[in-house]
């Protein structure tokens, strides 16, 4: 994921948790912030350490980055996402986690229509 696109100071964190909207499904929720500026797009992931040990927890994160990356054109702008892993992420593998964080897009409105 390209820097501009990166979600990663502790403020911004904190402004997308306390001003942004929620969604979910069993594997992921998703917060989201819509800015008023036409900035990027800029994504965060967090995986709680209840997820698994670190091995677990960067591989989560590295899967929803790539899977992030290869459908930004897919993704509405001008807004600020976190995607917060659940526990049955670390069982699941690289199509699985795609499935679920389109349904949880989809869900949020966050995807373009075709």
């Amino acid at each position: 994921m390209h820097k501009q696109n990166r979600l990663a100071k502790r403020e911004d964190f904190n402004k997308v948790y306390r001003w942004g909207k929620s969604t979910a499904n069993h594997q992921f929720v998703l917060y989201r912030r819509n800015k008023s500026t036409p900035d990027p797009l800029r994504v965060g992931v967090s995986v709680s350490k209840k997820v698994g040990n670190a091995v677990v927890r960067n591989r989560i994160r590295r899967v929803v980055k790539e899977i992030i990356r290869l459908n930004l054109d897919r993704i509405e702008g001008n807004s600020d996402i976190i995607f917060i892993a659940r526990k049955p992420v670390a069982e699941m593998n690289y199509d699985e986690i795609q499935k679920s964080l389109m349904h949880v897009m989809r869900k949020a409105s966050l995807l373009k229509k075709k």
